[in-house]
């Protein structure tokens, strides 16, 4: 099957003179989770934020799913659940749904159903009716990915959507990706955490705007001779 993702040659420049990729090639196949990892800086949400199709190009080219990156074709095929909370606290999480599964051009007969079972894939249907303003980190965390999950896109970006969370409500959220990976759905994941990315099924490690290795977790420890992710991307990055 063809690449639903292909990057060739990408360069981007961010405020006339930071090269913050510099010349990225990648091609990424779909129905699985996908992980951009490294550290803070290293240019990951800057080529998630290229391949929604936010944000200039200086050279190179992105496609998604055989198309420019950011057609108004690929509008309903995909979603990016950005870093900040992009939801709004004085509706409840319900009004929330409606209020974007419209934007979406759901019929709302077919939106009333969409709703229930993505409040009840994120696991709250106890705080359906609740003030977003009045809810925890971790539930506000949640209330963004069902957001993104309206319409049931055939790609998902989503830039660090487990930071700040504690183990328990990590893990909650990782069962959700997967089961949704299982059903079809491509998810592009970024993370600064190591351990995050155990659990992804398909690595790119980003350091300094390059990318370092493309593999998956098994692939990139056989190769490196080592026993976690942190350790491999230490040696690649001490062989660089």
């Amino acid at each position: 099957m063809p690449p639903i993702i292909k990057i060739s040659n990408l360069t981007v420049i961010l405020g006339g003179k930071v090269k913050a990729l510099k010349n990225i090639s990648l091609e990424l196949s779909g129905g699985k989770t996908i992980g951009f990892i490294g550290p803070s800086g290293a240019g990951k949400t800057t080529l998630i934020r290229v391949i929604v199709g936010r944000l200039h190009i200086d050279s190179g080219g992105v496609l998604v799913f055989g198309r420019p990156a950011g057609s108004p074709e690929l509008r309903r095929d995909v979603s990016y659940m950005t870093q900040e909370l992009s939801v709004y606290p004085d509706l409840t999480l319900r009004e929330n749904m409606e209020y974007f599964a419209t934007m979406t051009g759901q019929p709302r007969r077919q939106a009333k159903k969409t709703i229930a079972d993505v409040i009840e894939a994120v696991d709250m249907t106890n705080k359906a009716d609740s003030l977003v303003s009045d809810l925890s980190g971790g539930q506000k965390q949640r209330v963004s990915l069902a957001i993104a999950l309206i319409g049931a896109p055939k790609l998902m970006l989503l830039d660090e959507p487990t930071v700040g969370l504690d183990p328990v409500l990590r893990d909650k959220l990782w069962k959700i990706f997967n089961n949704l990976a299982k059903k079809g759905t491509t998810l592009v994941i970024t993370s600064h955490s190591m351990d995050e990315a155990e659990r992804c099924q398909d690595l790119v490690l980003i350091r300094d705007g390059r990318v370092i290795a493309h593999s998956s977790p098994q692939e990139l420890r056989t190769q490196t001779k080592t026993k976690s992710i942190e350790e491999s991307f230490l040696q690649l990055v001490g062989d660089a």
